[in-house]
């Protein structure tokens, strides 16, 4: 017997904005987004209408495939920032109304990972 889940009601009216941190914005002038950057804008991604942000991976991952190549689903990739700075987006993006989703892709797990 399958069991049907419906979806959440909120996704009937989301507005989806994908962001790849690693080219979005970035607030410490490195070269490379973080979340910071995507935190400092948030304002304006309400201002579009956006109410949902989807993140590609952002865990540890030796950058062999953009990133998708997670070595480690439970860190966050040091160059977008620390853990303290994604539950700030979360944060911040959840008192503008914004619902924050991590991309988890787990066919394309690291060979670096302990799985291997």
């Amino acid at each position: 017997m399958t069991s049907f889940r419906p979806a959440p009601a909120w996704l009937a009216d989301a507005v989806f904005y994908q962001i790849y941190p690693q080219s979005f914005a970035d607030s410490n002038g490195d070269g490379i987004g973080d979340f910071a950057g995507i935190t400092e804008r948030l304002d304006h991604l309400a201002w579009l209408g956006v109410n949902t942000v989807w993140l590609n991976p952002c865990f540890v991952s030796p950058f062999g495939d953009a990133g998708y190549d997670v070595a480690d689903y439970l860190r966050v990739a040091p160059r977008y920032g620390s853990h303290d700075d994604l539950a700030r987006l979360v944060d911040e993006a959840g008192r503008r109304g914004i619902r924050v989703l991590l991309d988890l892709v787990a066919g394309h797990t690291s060979d670096q990972h302990p799985w291997f």
